[in-house]
């Protein structure tokens, strides 16, 4: 009997050995290596660990749960939440809460509100979760705090989200974790950017990169560069963006990051949609956001559908985007994201007769009331300014597009500020010091269009941005170059290079 005794303490220890180099390794993979590997590394090591050690255990899954994310394997990630029967309480079913009083309570519910996540079950999540979240007070662990932070974030509690990451952040700098920062900072990044927060979640992005680099934490520094791309989507130049994606895209694509892939993805076709490139965005657009294989990742998918349908209905293709919409509805309504109600109506606005637009872009209106978010807001408010324009109401549409102004340029959205500006001229709006010299011959469209034509656009890309058609983009083409005295398009590329920098600078695209 002792010698079976003693073979199984020696198989013990073994095991119990070989789980602490597995999670040892695996969290290695996690902060610069691929993900599926730490993945697996990370299972393997809570299995070891399950029963020696079952607190380090959990720890693991949380860690595998972690590297499933940035894969974007929905699988594994499913797989770390399944739930089984308790083994100190006889709870069996999977959505039946342990008994009060269990030692496994806490983890046990944490894994049920997960798995209803995974499954689109929010209300159930919201239901098992939240009250957690309001348990976690300022004298929390690190841990705790960060990853009461991150199940805010999915749940869509953005602000409560910011408050315990930004409680993570002081905790782990407090302590001297310095390890631990990077990966808060990436959270707390991501969670600005989506309350539209872009100024504060550049600074911590920027922040983020430096120490991660600084610390070999590659994985973790293209979680943050892909944040700093979108922050530059809206507020940067394309070649800007794309030199950062370059980064990006650079750890992302051998290591198998999923997430930051589809972040800087998302932030290229943004950028591109910024400079007029509708029909390049849309197809960049369309594998992100559409079910299947292909799709860029299973939990941040819809983030990109708002920009898919704008960019589908500048190209002409209308079809393509009330598909998404439909699907969009669908996860509008689980409530899981605050801004979605908002940008569900947009989104239908832009899709609708003309009969219907107005009434569904003031249904967005509405919703942005109820939800923080600056930037989705103006956004509304540009794409209602433009309906109204179109439709010869230039009174109501100056108002919509200053507010929409306003707006971009309180959120640090310079991009879209330019775009609202010129959209304003083009409603009527002369600027303090007026047009002068030698376009004020022209009108506000056709200032437009000599502009885009002196970048580069051609017909069918301006029909496309200022929603006419193309045989209207030749006509006031050719009313220009009669009034400018000038035959061609490289005539008034060299005539508008030369004209003053008020008058001659080329304002980006529609989005």
């Amino acid at each position: 009997m002792r010698v079976n005794d003693e073979t199984r303490g020696v198989s013990s220890a073994r095991t119990d050995t070989a789980a602490h180099r597995a999670l040892a390794h695996g969290r290695e993979l996690l902060r610069d290596g691929p993900v599926a590997d730490a993945c697996s590394a990370l299972l393997r090591a809570a299995a070891g660990l399950r029963e020696t050690d079952p607190p380090l255990a959990r720890r693991a899954l949380l860690a595998a749960a972690s590297a499933a994310w940035a894969a974007g394997d929905r699988d594994s990630y499913r797989r770390v939440f399944t739930v089984g029967p308790c083994h100190a309480c006889g709870a069996g079913s999977e959505a039946t809460l342990c008994a009060e009083g269990c030692p496994e309570a806490a983890w046990r519910s944490h894994r049920i509100g997960m798995s209803a996540m995974v499954e689109g079950d929010f209300r159930r999540a919201r239901a098992v979760l939240e009250p957690r979240l309001r348990q976690v007070t300022t004298r929390a662990e690190t841990n705790e705090l960060r990853e009461a932070g991150e199940v805010a974030l999915l749940l869509g509690r953005l602000p409560t989200a910011r408050r315990l990451l930004g409680l993570a952040l002081a905790s782990a700098r407090s302590a001297g974790a310095e390890a631990r920062v990077p990966g808060i900072l990436a959270h707390l990044a991501y969670a600005e950017l989506r309350e539209g927060r872009h100024p504060q979640a550049s600074a911590h992005a920027e922040e983020g990169v430096a120490l991660a680099r600084r610390l070999g934490q590659r994985n973790v520094a293209a979680d943050l560069s892909a944040v700093r791309a979108l922050v530059l989507s809206i507020a940067g130049d394309l070649p800007t963006v794309r030199a950062r994606i370059a980064d990006v895209l650079a750890v992302a694509q051998p290591h198998g990051l999923a997430q930051a892939a589809f972040l800087a993805e998302w932030a290229q076709a943004r950028a591109e949609l910024g400079a007029g490139k509708v029909e390049r965005a849309a197809a960049r657009l369309a594998p992100l956001v559409r079910p299947g294989a292909r799709q860029g990742h299973f939990g941040l998918w819809f983030l990109a559908v708002p920009c898919f349908v704008e960019a589908c209905v500048l190209s002409d293709r209308v079809l393509d985007a009330t598909e998404m919409v439909d699907l969009f509805a669908g996860w509008a309504d689980l409530g899981a994201d605050p801004q979605a109600p908002a940008q569900l109506a947009r989104c239908r606005a832009l899709v609708a007769p003309a009969d219907r637009s107005e009434e569904l872009y003031r249904s967005a209106l509405a919703h942005h009331e109820q939800a923080s978010g600056p930037y989705e807001h103006a956004r509304t408010q540009l794409a209602f300014g433009m309906w109204l324009r179109r439709r010869r109401r230039p009174t109501e549409a100056r108002t919509q597009l200053r507010d929409a102004l306003m707006g971009f340029e309180r959120c640090g959205a310079v991009l879209w500020a330019g775009r609202a500006g010129a959209e304003l001229r083009a409603a009527g709006e002369v600027a303090g010091t007026g047009e002068a010299g030698v376009l004020s011959s022209l009108t506000p469209q056709q200032v437009r269009i000599a502009r885009d034509v002196a970048r580069g656009a051609t017909n069918k890309e301006i029909a496309a941005e200022l929603s006419i058609s193309i045989r209207t983009v030749e006509y006031h083409l050719r009313n220009v170059f009669a009034q400018l005295g000038v035959r061609s398009r490289t005539g008034l590329a060299h005539l508008m290079a030369n004209v003053g920098e008020d008058q001659g600078r080329a304002e980006p695209g529609p989005v």
